[in-house]
């Protein structure tokens, strides 16, 4: 099997509102969380319990995403800032 070798350059990745994303997708999952609560035994008779604990594990590891962005954010603008002066 011959090995794979790219044609070109593999582009920039994009740079966009990285914390405002993450932020807002953490704060979904922690609204799904919250809507499913009330619905508990009806997901527990059905043996769909995880749909619940998926949405919490989302809005927690939400939180560990916007620790990490955050200081991403601060070490990229520190960097530049170092470059530039």
């Amino acid at each position: 099997m011959a090995k794979w070798t790219p044609k070109h350059e593999a582009p920039e990745p994009l740079e966009g509102p990285v914390v405002g994303t993450i932020t807002g997708g953490t704060i979904l999952w922690f609204v799904l969380f919250l809507v499913q609560v009330p619905f508990y035994g009806w997901f527990a008779d059905r043996d769909l319990t995880w749909w619940v604990w998926t949405c919490l594990a989302g809005g927690g590891l939400g939180l560990i995403g916007i620790w990490y962005v955050r200081r991403r954010d601060a070490a990229i603008k520190r960097h530049r800032a170092a470059q530039s002066g």
